[in-house]
């Protein structure tokens, strides 16, 4: 991961820049560097993943115009190719500094071709504007606002812009901002869909077979060492499988769980011995779970219970890995449930409110699971790598008739388990095991025993009246308070960062429940055992 930072604002002081990317060091611990333009500035924090040289360092610049990206350019190689073929040269072997000479000869249009996960800010210098833009899923971060003169900043996290801006906004994924003119411009709906693929059941497994292993292989390109979430679940032990049987030598693999109840261990474990990685595992109590709440929480910048819950086992994973290895790009198995379904989704009453509810998912997924494996994973300086966030993959998927990916078939998400079922990647145990919510997973008691710590925090008159002062995403559980006024602490006045709280689709009857858990659905059944 890497820090952003830009402002039109040529009199902010570059000092200020400094304190404001302070906050997120983790981000880019390597180097930083922070120039100014015509008319503001650019910062850039640095964690080097490819061309790891100092000619890797950016702003990168094109004469005048220049620019700074947080991304992984898929496939930059033939690009790189081409533009040497038109005369442009390039310093060093970093897939972010073919980005100017892109827009130099395409403008614009850039954006729709790149295979990538990015955020990006440019200086134009030949039109003397300023350009932000975000990847169609938002799995790089970015937000901006305004200050009290009319001045724009952005930054890749909402922590560097506390106490500059009075509104924190996360841009919007799929889209780029043209500063002069002060517009949005969308290039790409990641979940618009106008007609659906006719494909044959067997050519759907086909599909999302050969194209998942593409997404996993365009993620093993890296000049740092490259580290494997898994939890013995479905998607992350796909990903670790397909990593393997790839590599020469076995792969590094990484399961957390509680000490007294964790689920996914065993099931992890038995994965890594059958694909041969070299696994490690990292066991939690409950008293380091409520030792780094708060700092998990102004990591995040959310107050969601369930991106919480589920943050506390990946922030303390990381922190583990980090600790312990020298991997600095970790790949995990983030953005199959919102295409594929929940175990909610057994729930919706037709192919019509599945697809809606699918690309409900996919485009608020940025404020959700994609924040929380940001977070955790660049508070600990890596990077983190989701191949079923590959823009082809996901564009697929998406086309596949609703009525095929819903569950008529007495196991959830079988399509994917049906693509991977001749090849022996994964035991059947597993390649077919109910999905289990990872927070759930990683012991029960975690959540328990923060429910137990917040209701104990709280009486039931001060929970009341403390709620009631919230207008905008009311706690509604001790639990939820206790979320919120830590938020509050680090982001003041900026709960509408997050749309609302993740939960299930409450109109749809099965899924009238409170807790956002799985774990209270009344078809949970084997998933947390």
């Amino acid at each position: 991961m890497c820090t952003i930072f830009g402002t039109n604002n040529i009199q902010f002081d570059k000092k200020q820049i400094q304190d404001a990317l302070e906050c997120t060091t983790s981000r880019g611990p390597d180097d930083l560097r922070i120039e100014s333009y015509d008319h503001g500035w650019l910062g850039f924090q640095r964690l080097a993943i490819m061309g790891l040289n100092e000619e890797g360092m950016q702003p990168f610049h094109l004469g005048r115009s220049m620019i700074v990206c947080n991304g992984e350019i898929y496939g930059f190689r033939p690009l790189k190719e081409d533009l040497l073929k038109k005369g442009y040269s390039f310093r060093s072997d970093s897939d972010c500094e073919i980005l100017l000479p892109l827009y130099e000869e395409y403008g614009c249009e850039m954006f729709k071709m790149l295979d990538a996960e990015f955020a990006c800010i440019l200086y134009d210098a030949k039109n003397d504007q300023l350009i932000a833009a975000r990847d169609p899923i938002g799995i790089r971060p970015l937000f901006y606002g305004y200050d009290q003169n009319g001045f724009i900043y952005f930054a890749s996290e909402a922590k560097n812009l506390v106490g500059i801006v009075k509104h924190i906004i996360p841009f919007p994924p799929g889209h780029y901002f043209i500063v002069i003119g002060n517009h949005f411009v969308k290039y790409h709906d990641i979940g618009e869909v106008t007609q659906y693929f006719d494909d044959s059941m067997e050519e759907i497994a086909k599909q999302i077979h050969d194209r998942l292993i593409a997404g996993v292989m365009k993620r093993l390109d890296s000049d740092a060492p490259i580290g494997y979430l898994l939890s013995g679940g479905l998607d992350s032990s796909l990903v670790c499988a397909i990593a393997q049987r790839q590599s020469e030598k076995p792969i590094e693999t990484y399961a957390i769980g509680m000490s007294n109840d964790a689920i996914d261990l065993k099931y992890a474990k038995e994965v890594a011995d059958y694909i041969g990685s070299n696994h490690h595992e990292i066991i939690i109590d409950e008293k380091e779970v409520l030792e780094n709440l708060e700092e998990v929480i102004k990591a995040l910048g959310t107050y969601d219970i369930t991106t919480i819950r589920a943050s506390i086992g990946m922030y303390l994973i990381c922190k583990g890995i980090r600790e312990t290895s020298n991997v600095r790009v970790l790949l995990t198995g983030e953005i199959s449930d919102e295409i594929f379904g929940y175990k909610y989704t057994d729930f919706a009453p037709n192919a019509e409110e599945f697809q809606k509810e699918a690309q409900k998912r996919i485009r608020e997924i940025y404020m959700y699971d994609v924040l929380r494996a940001d977070r955790c994973i660049a508070s600990h300086s890596m990077e983190a790598r989701v191949p079923f966030g590959d823009l082809d993959f996901v564009d697929y998927v998406m086309h596949i008739d609703p009525q095929r990916k819903m569950n008529t078939y007495g196991k959830g998400k079988y399509l994917l388990r049906h693509a991977f079922a001749k090849d022996t990647l994964l035991p059947y145990s597993i390649l077919m095991r109910e999905k289990a919510a990872f927070s759930d997973a990683v012991g029960h008691s975690m959540t328990d025993g923060i429910k137990q710590y917040a209701e104990q925090l709280y009486t039931d008159k001060e929970f009341e009246k403390k709620c009631s002062q919230y207008k905008h995403a009311t706690p509604y559980t001790k639990e939820s308070l206790l979320y919120r006024e830590i938020f509050e602490k680090y982001y003041p006045g900026q709960s509408d960062m997050v749309k609302d709280f993740w939960l299930p689709n409450q109109a749809w009857q099965g899924c009238q429940v409170s807790d956002p858990s799985a774990r209270y659905l009344s078809n949970y059944g084997e998933s947390g055992m």
